[in-house]
């Protein structure tokens, strides 16, 4: 049995779908199915259901990602232990991994303040979308994870598992350029529909935006005429006057001070969301569990 098999497992319990979660382990459709058919085989029993293009783990393939669940973070705790006691004197690392907006963002203001109660401490920071930062946090390849949180595209971890801290909160605020007059650009009042700024849907914060304005009442008029991966590129697109974007507040601010940008509309357009630490469980190194502390349980 392969350890990455059981990273298989995970992946298809977050995703419910053998291609997404192929996708996910960086694997074609056909070999991802071998993979999991090993995993059965080794196993002794059937672990997974489809159900039309879903599929959804037996009680016995539930019963087996518990113990996934424990054994590859265990694993990655075991290589990080052998590491750590063959470099003893040498600087010590705690890991990061975290989408590429909020490592610019959230991250960064964070790291500033606790500057002091890191002093002797190498940060390594690992970024990518998010379902790779979940991905890379499984498999015990990062101490932390720091990730957005919303009921609607909360990441499922197990209070069993992991602890959670939040960080921050924020918001996702509509803005555009200001013109000559210090005023928006662009008015949700205007007649013709407003140019959109989209996030593509494999983001969280595209999804989010996405569900906020199918179910406002008062949602905006919007003709969708660029869509993006990267809330930089957003934000870029904003400031060039191409159209609104609803921009993290942490990541527009310095923008809007400095009047390049206003936001557009009404606060009731705006979404709130919170940032968030998390950890598994089991014992980190010392380096680790010091930076840990300074994540404010409030």
């Amino acid at each position: 049995m392969q350890t990455k098999w059981l990273e298989d497992l995970i992946a298809l319990s977050h995703t419910g779908s053998l291609t997404r979660a192929a996708e996910r382990q960086h694997v074609t459709h056909p070999a991802f199915g071998r993979r999991i058919r090993a995993l059965e085989a080794w196993a002794g029993a059937p672990l997974i259901e489809r159900h039309g293009s879903s599929v959804r783990l037996t009680s016995q393939g539930e019963k087996l990602l518990g113990f996934a669940l424990q054994l590859v973070p265990a694993m990655a705790q075991a290589r990080s232990d052998v590491a750590a006691a063959g470099g003893q004197g040498r600087t010590a690392t705690v890991t990061l991994a975290t989408g590429r907006t909020l490592a610019r963002t959230v991250a960064a203001d964070w790291l500033s303040r606790i500057r002091r109660q890191r002093a002797g401490v190498r940060v390594v920071v690992s970024t990518g979308h998010m379902a790779e930062t979940l991905q890379r946090f499984e498999r015990g390849e990062a101490d932390f994870m720091l990730t957005y949180h919303h009921p609607l595209i909360a990441v499922r971890l197990s209070s069993h598992q992991y602890l959670q801290r939040r960080v921050a909160s924020d918001r996702l605020v509509p803005v555009g350029k200001v013109n000559a007059n210090g005023q928006a650009s662009f008015s949700f009042e205007q007649a013709e529909p407003v140019p959109y700024l989209a996030y593509a849907q494999t983001l969280a914060l595209g999804r989010l935006v996405s569900d906020h304005l199918s179910n406002h009442p008062k949602a905006p008029r919007l003709a969708e005429t660029i869509e993006s991966d990267s809330a930089d590129a957003l934000l870029e697109y904003a400031l060039k006057g191409l159209g609104v974007a609803w921009l993290p507040w942490s990541l527009a601010a310095g923008a809007c001070k400095a009047r390049r940008l206003a936001p557009v509309g009404s606060k009731a357009l705006e979404i709130g969301f919170e940032v968030r630490m998390v950890r598994a469980k089991r014992r980190l190194s010392p380096a680790a569990e010091s930076f840990w502390q300074t994540v404010d349980p409030g």
